[in-house]
């Protein structure tokens, strides 16, 4: 692969936000041009709006599948999955027909990765509400993709330039979290982050667990799920062979990790690892799924109802996302990340 382009398979989202306009506008930036060779899946009717909100000048050319030629400057390869009118996008305003057209996308996009006719996917973001709606009942992307790919267990990573974080639980209420932080999913979540960022990021990594509590719990007074659960779940990772130190508290321990301490952050829940995050990585940060036999990356954010249509939504995420999965293709065609 070092001499051919990775193929990159890129599904619209929800039509309704903002995903359309974003991929427009990744795909005219030279840089994420020249990476990869791409092919959007999605709906033309979608894709010629956001191309006309972006700005972009892109003329959609019609594919089945990734095609080796370049398509040179202002084109946008689409694999066509709907036809949806008017009355089926209104911005802001998911319906069931955006709902059922961008769940056949991700579906398909899938199918050529596990094929090996695509890889990577990087995805836009799209509407729970209306995938469900449409009578696709997934939480997200994530759950529909393990069960397309055959897998029981998957890990959220969001990544930037500067941070890693992977998380034990992902969209739960807060109050459900403490029983779901058990010694099976954190000693699971630390395997799956050391074996794929070891595969596509940095060799051998150094991971950070971190506590569920403040203060690590202080000696019981604030929880006792350190001592109980995350401690014995890091030694018998470190037992595995795994870089693995903690439980750390979460209020401090970021500021090593930005300055590079650690390869990776295993955090308790969402807004834990989230937070900092974005923090430093709102614009260019990139959400990839781990423990996937596919490589999928995806923006760090939501559908932006509120900028949809406008011309003001950034692309950023959506250029890092695409850069990413094909870097990673890279890598694992090479055979590992950096030493």
């Amino acid at each position: 692969m070092s001499d051919i382009k990775p193929r990159i398979v890129i599904t619209m989202g929800d039509p309704t936000g903002v995903g359309p306009e974003i991929i427009a506008a990744a795909l005219s930036d030279p840089q994420v041009r020249t990476c990869c060779r791409h092919l959007v899946i999605g709906d033309a009717g979608a894709m010629a709006r956001g191309i006309a909100v972006a700005g972009a000048g892109l003329r959609i050319e019609r594919a089945d599948a990734i095609i080796p030629d370049d398509p040179g400057e202002g084109v946008l390869r689409l694999r066509e999955i709907s036809s949806l009118g008017a009355e089926d996008m209104p911005y802001g305003h998911p319906t069931v027909a955006s709902g059922d057209a961008m769940f056949h996308a991700i579906c398909e996009a899938a199918r050529l990765c596990l094929s090996g006719d695509a890889d990577a996917m990087a995805t836009a973001p799209i509407s729970k509400e209306a995938l469900n709606r449409a009578g696709h009942r997934y939480p997200g992307h994530t759950e529909l993709l393990a069960e397309l790919a055959g897998t029981e267990r998957v890990v959220m990573m969001l990544a930037g330039s500067r941070l890693r974080v992977t998380l034990v639980t992902i969209h739960e209420a807060l109050a459900d979290v403490p029983n779901l932080v058990t010694f099976d999913r954190v000693l699971e979540t630390i395997r799956i982050t050391h074996r794929d960022v070891h595969r596509y990021f940095k060799r051998n990594p150094r991971i950070a667990v971190l506590a569920l509590n403040p203060h690590c719990g202080e000696g019981g007074m604030f929880g006792d799920e350190e001592p109980r659960v995350i401690a014995p779940a890091i030694g018998a990772a470190r037992q595995e062979g795994i870089d693995a130190v903690g439980p750390l508290s979460a209020d401090t321990l970021f500021h090593f990790a930005v300055q590079g301490a650690y390869d990776a952050v295993v955090c308790m829940y969402h807004d834990q690892g989230l937070i900092p995050l974005k923090l430093l990585h709102f614009d260019d940060g990139a959400n990839v799924t781990l423990g996937l036999p596919i490589i999928r990356t995806s923006v760090d954010h939501g559908t932006a109802y509120d900028l949809a249509g406008t011309g003001q939504a950034s692309a950023e995420s959506m250029k890092a996302a695409i850069l990413m999965a094909a870097e990673m293709a890279r890598v694992k065609a090479t055979g590992g990340g950096e030493p």
